[in-house]
């Protein structure tokens, strides 16, 4: 029973280190989560168009990050145009990137969807994103927004 408690212990304490933001600042060249390049990928922009009438799509995409997570660099807001964005988790939560990653240029590969996404969890975002507590309070209204589930990313000139 000891090697089995012993065991369970050791596995978590290895998941919780694995489950930290990288350290340092997102450079060209860094890769998260799977290596992937910078080959075949498409603007962003391109992405709503590629969506409709689809559930996913499976997908690599260049984008500008706008926005992360603060606190562990568990998701990102990549730019579509200027009135939209893209919300991005990491696949099975298994890698994060730098929580100084907004404002580089990605390229991500992954699974992309719509997901109507609920006030509570619109609120914990903006909570994780460092947002004023009357960007909080304004926020009253699910949202229908791009997701994408990436398997890698790749950061890029």
């Amino acid at each position: 029973m000891k090697k089995i408690t012993l065991a369970f212990i050791i596995i978590c304490c290895s998941y919780l280190l694995n489950a930290q933001p990288p350290a340092g600042k997102a450079n060209v060249g860094d890769t998260y989560g799977a290596k992937i390049t910078e080959n075949g990928a498409i603007a962003i922009a391109e992405l709503p168009a590629l969506l409709k009438g689809k559930d996913t799509v499976a997908v690599k995409v260049k984008a500008k990050v706008v926005s992360s997570c603060s606190s562990k660099g568990c998701w990102m807001n990549l730019q579509i145009d200027d009135k939209n964005t893209a919300f991005v988790k990491m696949k099975d939560y298994g890698f994060f990137v730098p929580t100084a990653i907004a404002n580089k240029n990605v390229v991500l590969e992954g699974i992309a969807f719509i997901k109507t996404t609920s006030v509570a969890e619109l609120k914990h975002y903006a909570e994780d994103g460092k947002k004023s507590q009357a960007e909080i309070d304004a926020i009253t209204e699910p949202k229908q927004e791009i997701r994408f589930l990436a398997n890698g990313i790749l950061v890029v000139k």
